[in-house]
């Protein structure tokens, strides 16, 4: 015992010494690496700061002014090297000569927009050795912050590991001593104990007295010891009571106690026994016997004795109950994995079979498959959506198929009672024969005798029915596995009753998710616009997206984002997206619609958060935007974003590239300004847009999923939005999705110059007719004839507001594409309001003919001034309007209805 406990000690002696090591080892290393890091970063940043650095490079002999310095600098500070190198990572100075001019072995990235980066690379030789090294690259910046070098300093990883290897003998010195020690003790006490207790303690003594006593009263086997002359030992109490001898019993022969024969033979004969049964009076014993000295010394036995009466009467009930106990938890674990109602079907019938039944059918009402709410109506219809077993030995019914019952069948039966109903033999089940004698026939044939029905009910609902059947070459039902067959359908309906409602819930979010998200492409001319939505499996988000024409050909790209699941997020984003338009509406710019938007989410936010009692501080999470409008006239797109991901753009060549759209606060925030970035776009060019879901995944870094974009990006150039859009998805959409997913693709045109005409206008009334005549003749060129006179009366109304009450410069601009697009702006902010002139009025009518004349019009503002803007739909006949409107009749409706009446 001694020797095991001192094997034990020494055990964790070395368990202790081994951990103290490695964890003296990974302090020290890791200390050791922070100190060549800090050291490095110091010396790096120290030499940076030098004065006359940013001199020296810029000089014509960078490697001359500074190798001297950097290897004075090395020296003094410790450090392996000290390394100059200009932006495109050539070096300056090296330790080595013979590398100087040779390109930077690390990662010179960051340093070059203004950031420190520490990080552990290889590279040439060093006066310290060749290996890794911890290095720092720290940029040399001018008096206007700009990066005109770098400097790298770092000590390899060689004298990083000399630090903490004399820490290691003295680990091991201590582990030494305490194993000695621990030997040393163990022998002192194991001797002494054996003096003191002869190699028996009293607590064992003492334990051997109660376990003796334990075994003569308390223990419910019987124990009976014998010696080598066959006389009785030692009998307990419960071996009296199941032999029924006399007290006296102790030191008599076994021959002399009246047992058994059989029973008194075994107990005399010197070999082992294994579970002999023999009945003693009215009770059925199990026996066993071993030698009391199996190795050596006096003859003698052990006999222990069970009753075994009652247990073999029950042993076949426990298994049998033990077994549907072990199906009912099985069921519970395989049944409802998932909130699908057929496979939750699936799954009942999967774990009934073989084990309970040979062969089990699942029907469920069509309502439930839909997700509605089932009613006794369309119980006679039901759809079987589940098959276990041997299919073959079920030829009457297919897996799909809707089944009509008969009201006599046992199915309309167990739904109309509401409990299982069992038919030992189908042979003798009229109600069953009456469905389909036919079927019912070849399903007889093929060996199918027992069945219990029962009802799929949950909640008071009935759900459907699933039917257990057994075969010719099993035992037929019995009334206890009816209510098996019922415990177990009560769970699987429960889970199939979920299934159903989250069935229900989650198409009804989809449902307003999608009816919240634009339908079809709106008609425009500056972009060619593809876009996937794919809703979260768990329910639906607030993503959304949208494309919305402007003014002057102009079209606004929308991509949002609300923080949460559920119908509260997608009613969030309706309000959203509603807003968006409303500010689009308006022309505001980019950031100023972000500004909007985000007062509008603190808005609702306090609404939500102190609204009805119950639902205090259910406001909204958060929301993230890019909104981006981009004009086919100048190619260029202003975006800005408020927390949402950064936007894509692939060049016509099919180059990619990420810009860099200054990043906002996330929508609610209240008080942060939106930077704006304006992008120029090439003809051909796609800006892609997307939501965090795309890219995002658990278990999966960002940075990860947005290389992954770009590399399913990379080459498409020269591919259509749609052909974009079906890329990404493929290469991106996870397996299970638990965010929502919107992508949104446009590749950009430019507005033809032939279809664009401009000119400036003097402040003077006179020139009107001239700019007139410029645009009748513009009109003839693009063979708008049909809608000059309409265009002139336009452009002269807003000409003549625009000198008369606006301020320089004026300027006209006609745009055809899709619609015929007339713009007037000046540098004055007041806008023009569209009243209704009275009959005494001289003017007040210019406005008023505009509007009835063009499809739209309106205002929006520029940091220049304003412009008025009119479109007409030359394509669906731009006189149109004339024709149906006579310039007379819309004079008339000025005057006064007495005259008109005249």
């Amino acid at each position: 015992m001694a020797g095991r406990v001192f094997l034990i000690e020494a055990g964790i002696v070395v368990l202790l010494v081994l951990a103290a090591v490695v964890a003296v080892v990974l302090q020290a290393a890791r200390d050791a690496v922070e100190q060549g890091r800090r050291e490095s970063v110091i010396a790096a940043q120290s030499f940076a700061s030098a004065p006359g650095m940013v001199q020296a490079l810029r000089g014509p002999h960078p490697s001359l002014v500074l190798q001297p310095r950097a290897e004075e600098a090395r020296k003094r500070t410790g450090v392996d090297f000290v390394v100059v190198l200009n932006t495109q990572g050539i070096r300056y100075t090296y330790p080595y000569p013979r590398e100087i001019g040779k390109k930077f072995v690390g990662n010179i990235e960051p340093a070059l927009h203004g950031r420190t980066v520490v990080e552990q690379a290889g590279g040439p030789p060093l006066p310290a050795g060749r290996g890794t090294a911890v290095q720092a690259i720290v940029p040399v910046t001018d008096a206007r912050g700009g990066v005109v070098g770098l400097v790298s300093a770092g000590i390899t990883v060689k004298n990083v590991l000399r630090m903490w290897i004399p820490q290691v003998p003295i680990a091991l010195g201590a582990g030494a001593a305490a194993l000695a020690l621990a030997g040393a003790g163990t022998t002192m006490v194991a001797r002494s104990l054996l003096r003191q207790t002869r190699g028996l303690a009293p607590a064992e003594l003492a334990a051997m007295y109660d376990h003796h006593e334990a075994v003569l009263h308390a223990v419910r086997e019987g124990v009976l010891i014998t010696d080598a002359e066959g006389c009785l030992v030692l009998a307990n109490d419960e071996a009296a009571r199941l032999l029924g001898l006399p007290a006296e019993a102790a030191g008599r022969r076994v021959a002399e106690l009246g047992l058994p024969v059989s029973l008194e033979r075994l107990l005399t004969a010197p070999e082992a026994v294994d579970d002999e049964v023999f009945f003693v009076g009215d009770r059925l014993v199990a026996v066993n016997k071993r030698p009391t000295f199996p190795r050596a010394g006096p003859g003698g036995s052990v006999v222990t004795l069970r009753d075994t009466t009652e247990l073999a009467a029950v042993t076949g009930r426990a298994e049998v109950a033990r077994e549907r106990l072990d199906l009912l938890y099985e069921a519970g674990v395989k049944i409802g994995t998932t909130l699908d109602v057929e496979r939750t079907a699936r799954e009942l019938a999967q774990v009934a079979v073989p084990r309970f039944a040979d062969l089990v059918t699942v029907e469920l009402l069509d309502a439930v498959l839909r997700g509605w709410e089932p009613t006794a109506e369309g119980w006679r219809h039901l759809r079987r959506v589940a098959i276990g077993g041997d299919q073959r030995t079920m030829p009457v019914y297919q897996l799909g198929e809707v089944i009509t019952f008969s009201t006599a069948t046992p199915q309309m039966r167990t739904l109309r009672e509401g409990r299982g109903v069992l038919e030992t033999d189908l042979r003798q089940a009229p109600g069953w024969q009456e469905q389909d004698p036919e079927r019912v026939r070849k399903a007889l044939d093929s060996g199918l005798r027992s069945l219990v029905t029962v009802p799929l009910r949950a909640r008071g609902v009935s759900l459907g029915v699933a039917n257990f059947y057994r075969t010719a070459d099993s035992s037929a039902f019995e009334p206890d596995d009816l209510a098996f067959a019922e415990e177990l359908a009560a769970r699987a309906a429960v889970a199939i009753d979920n299934a159903r409602r989250f069935a229900r819930e989650h198409a009804m979010a989809v449902t307003l998710q999608r009816s919240l998200l634009p339908r079809g492409q709106p008609e425009q001319d500056a972009l060619e616009v593809a876009w996937r939505y794919l809703p979260a499996e768990a329910g639906v988000g607030g993503d959304w997206f949208d494309v919305i024409p402007l003014p002057g050909a102009r079209v606004a790209l929308v991509m949002g984002d609300v923080v949460g699941r559920g119908l509260r997020a997608a009613a969030t984003m309706g309000r959203l997206r509603t807003a968006v338009h409303n500010f689009a509406a308006l022309d505001l710019p980019v950031d100023e619609v972000l500004g909007s938007l985000d007062e509008l989410v603190v808005r609702m936010d306090n609404e939500e958060g102190t609204g009805a009692e119950g639902h205090e501080g259910e406001g909204v999470s958060g929301a993230t935007c890019l909104y981006a409008i981009y004009d086919p006239v100048s190619g260029t797109c202003t975006v800005a974003r408020a927390g949402h991901p950064d936007p894509v753009v692939v060049r016509p060549d099919g180059t990619v590239v990420c810009p860099e759209v200054p990043a906002s606060a996330p929508l609610g925030l209240c008080g942060y300004l939106f930077e704006t970035a304006e992008l120029h776009l090439p003809e051909g060019s796609q800006l892609v847009l997307y939501t965090n879901g795309l890219v995002e995944d658990r278990g999966r870094d960002i940075d990860v999923g947005l290389a992954r974009l770009r590399r399913a990006l990379d080459g498409a150039g020269g591919r259509a939005p749609e052909e974009t859009c079906r890329a990404v998805i493929d290469a991106l959409k996870p397996a299970h999705r638990s965010d929502d997913i919107a992508l949104l693709a446009a590749r950009t045109r430019l507005f033809p110059a032939s279809r664009v005409a401009e000119w400036d206008v003097p402040q003077d009334p006179a020139e009107v007719p001239s700019v007139r005549g410029e645009c009748r003749r513009k009109l003839r060129e693009w063979g708008l004839d049909e809608a000059g006179f309409t265009t002139e009366l336009i452009l002269s109304e807003l000409l003549t507001n625009a000198i008369r009450y606006g301020s320089p410069p004026v300027r006209v601009r006609l745009l055809y594409g899709r619609c015929l697009i007339c713009e007037v702006s000046d540098g004055s902010s007041t806008s023009p309001r569209l009243r209704r002139a009275a009959h005494t009025d001289e003017g007040g009518r210019g406005l008023f003919l505009v509007a009835q004349f063009a499809q739209r019009w309106g205002t929006r503002y520029t940091t220049r001034g304003k412009v008025i803007w009119a479109e007409q739909d030359v394509h669906g006949g731009a006189s149109g309007m004339a024709e149906r409107m006579p310039v007379d009749v819309l004079l008339e409706q000025f005057g006064d209805p007495a005259d008109s009446a005249l």
